[in-house]
């Protein structure tokens, strides 16, 4: 499995609507939903939760993405990473990174969407996490 296979994962899921706990296979998608499809389509073991809140908090997808055997907490960020980001006190929102962009299930663009990493948004990263075993 390579960088590329999780983008190109991710990628299925662009222009999906946004629904909360949405996944692949429901034709609608929210940010774990586009992690969860991009994983799982590279072949990797993961857990998915259900009945999360719309807001995750309490440390909920940090402990969700800690617990996972296939990926890792790494301090530097390269394409095909899951990028955990806060728009306030709390983590609750995923991405994967693309080198340049991000690729996530957006509620106010109602849709998965791919959109450059600025400023504003890398701010947001607050944990990256990589695929254990990228070649």
């Amino acid at each position: 499995m390579t960088a590329d296979d999780i983008i190109a994962a991710a990628r299925e899921c662009i222009g999906l609507p946004f629904r909360h706990q949405g996944r692949f296979d429901t034709g609608t998608i929210d940010c774990a939903g586009v992690v969860v499809h991009a994983l799982q389509s590279c072949g990797c073991e993961i857990t998915d939760r259900d009945a999360y809140g719309p807001v995750p908090n309490n440390g909920l997808l940090e402990q969700t993405l800690d617990e996972q055997p296939c990926v890792e907490r790494v301090s530097d960020m390269e394409a095909g990473d899951i990028l955990l980001l806060r728009f306030t006190k709390q983590p609750q929102h995923l991405a994967i990174y693309t080198g340049e962009n991000i690729i996530h299930a957006d509620s106010d663009a109602g849709k998965c969407c791919e959109h450059i990493l600025n400023r504003r948004w890398a701010s947001r990263v607050v944990r990256v996490y990589r695929v254990k075993g990228l070649v």
